[in-house]
This record gives structure tokens, C-alpha cells and sequence, in this order.
């Protein structure tokens, strides 16, 4: 096993739920973390790239020496805190509880790479009067970038032939293209790839049904057949996240979801961004992440 290996084999460890707490062997730093120790010859592009592959695009907290001034605790400062003024550079990954840390930092010896694990705190999310489902998604997932996508929606809908439920654009526009708890992924217009192109997918799987006649989706029809499935959402473990595009209102078309396996269907007479906000944390959600992650994230897929 390569060195890189060994480290992303110790960073998955202790990013796994339940690790344990995090207590670094450096005498001067402060508890909440572990200090990983690439060796002088890593080079750091490579293990951010490789940290990226895993755990998508980071944040970044420094760069040159300067540190973002709107970094909080919420936001990755215990990635910071070990090296105060030292660090150089910093990249953050938010992984369940944890933040995972990739830089560099000066030491009397000169500059070194630096790789740690910290624990990662987000605000509790409840529900108040007001609060809308998506807004209960940002914070939950601590969620605080400040980047929102302009898409021309009249474009989008034109070329699906439908409008498209308010809350679902609300989430493209704050998130873009990523998974919630790198799991759930977002389909949206102008995605990397074409599986998680709202648009094109949407016109593959049409032309694929119409060509092919599959039963894989009985007994309902595919779009853009009147109250057909229109995908949204989809995982690696091949479950699909769809509308029921029934009725003129698509605020209020319900979403079905299917496993790789037939006859499993599952319906939630809800919008897209309740069916997440209730994944993140409803243990009894049928397909909650909430069993398995106590403090959650979004993972960007965007360069």
C-alpha cells in the first residue's frame, strides 16, 4: 500500500461514525482532532486531489498565509486552531461529524504538509413557524456558502416542457451539483455529467423507455407522458428519486422512489426538499441517513 493509500485508509477510519473522540499527540495542540504525518516527499496537490475524490470539492479556509476572516467553528476554524498563525494553506472537507484538513503551516524547520481530522459541530435544525424545508436543509448540514447559480429556468422548463416545483430550484440555485450526506445526489441543468443533467437525463430515459418498453418502472409511465416519473434525484446504490407528475400544480406532485429492485416503489406525499430535510433526520424516514450519521453535510461535486 502506497503512503497515499495508508492515509486515506487512516482518514476513512476516523471519519467513520463512532470512531471515538480525537486526541492528537502533539503536546501544544488543543483536543478535537488528530494530526495525520505525510511524509516530505507527499506532494500536496496530489493529496488534496485524492482527498477530493473521495470526499468532493473542499472549502478553502487559507491560502498564502491569509486566512479567511469569515471562518467560524462551523465552518472549519478547528482545522485552523492546532497551527494559529503558522498555517499557509488550508482545504476542508466536511465528512458526517468530522472535517477533514489537507495545507500546509510553518514550523521552525521550515514549511511542512499537513493532514488532520477534526470534529466538526453543526447547529441543531428544528422546525419553527417559517422555517421552510429548505432552509431547515441548510441548517442542518451547516450548509453556508455564499456561491448561488443563476439558472435560466424559463430555458429549463421550456426544453423539459413543464414547469418545475419552486423548493427543487431553490436547492440547485444554494447547493448545485452534489449529494446530501454523500448519498442523495442532486439532478440538475448543466451538471458535469450527463446521468445528473436534469435535462438530458430526463431525454435519455424517455427515449430509452419509448425504444426499449421496459416494465421496469410499472405501472407508471415515463415523462413526458402525461403524469409520468421525471427523475430528480438519484444514488450510487441505483435508487431513484422521481415526481409523479400529476396535476398542473408541481409544488404539489408527490415523490416516488425505487430501488434496484422491482415492485419497490415507495411514495411521499411531500415536495423534494421535505423528503431530504426528513432523510437527514428521521430515523424512521424509510430512506434515512439519520440511523447512520449524527451531524450531516452536503458534498459538493463542482470545480
Amino acid at each position: 500500500m502506497s503512503e497515499q493509500e495508508e492515509l486515506l485508509a487512516a482518514v476513512h477510519h476516523l471519519v467513520w461514525p463512532q470512531t471515538g473522540d480525537l486526541q492528537c499527540s502533539e503536546a501544544d495542540h488543543p483536543v478535537g482532532h488528530v494530526c495525520l504525518a505525510p511524509s516530505d516527499e507527499s506532494d500536496l496537490r496530489e493529496l488534496q486531489n485524492m482527498l477530493s475524490g473521495r470526499y468532493g470539492e473542499p472549502r478553502n479556509l487559507a491560502t498564502g498565509g491569509f486566512v479567511d476572516p469569515t471562518v467560524t467553528p462551523q465552518t472549519g476554524l478547528t482545522l485552523l486552531a492546532p497551527f494559529g498563525e503558522r498555517v499557509l494553506e488550508m482545504r476542508a472537507w466536511a465528512q458526517g461529524g468530522r472535517w477533514i484538513g489537507c495545507g500546509t503551516a510553518r514550523f521552525d524547520d521550515g514549511t511542512r504538509l499537513v493532514m488532520l481530522v477534526a470534529e466538526r459541530e453543526v447547529m441543531a435544525a428544528g422546525m419553527t413557524d417559517g422555517t421552510s424545508w429548505v432552509e431547515g436543509i441548510v441548517a442542518v448540514t451547516g450548509w453556508d456558502t455564499p456561491r448561488t447559480r443563476t439558472v435560466d429556468w424559463g430555458e429549463v422548463e421550456g426544453l423539459l416542457g413543464t414547469a418545475l416545483p419552486g423548493d427543487y430550484k431553490q436547492l440547485v440555485e444554494i447547493f448545485g451539483d452534489g449529494a446530501f450526506d454523500g448519498y442523495l445526489r442532486l439532478q440538475m441543468p448543466g451538471a458535469r455529467f450527463r446521468s445528473g443533467d436534469l435535462v438530458l437525463h430526463a431525454e435519455w430515459l424517455a427515449d430509452w423507455q419509448r425504444t426499449r418498453r421496459s416494465s421496469r418502472w410499472d405501472p407508471y409511465e415515463v415523462y413526458p407522458t402525461p403524469g409520468g416519473l421525471l427523475e430528480w434525484a438519484g444514488t450510487e446504490q441505483a435508487d431513484q428519486f422521481f415526481w409523479l407528475t400529476e396535476g398542473s400544480d408541481p409544488d404539489k406532485w408527490p415523490v416516488l422512489i425505487t430501488e434496484d429492485i422491482p415492485d419497490s416503489w415507495v411514495r411521499f406525499d411531500g415536495t423534494a426538499a421535505e423528503f431530504i430535510y426528513r432523510m437527514l433526520t428521521d430515523r424512521r424516514h424509510p430512506f434515512s441517513t439519520a440511523r447512520y450519521f449524527d451531524t450531516h453535510w452536503f458534498q459538493s461535486h463542482e470545480r
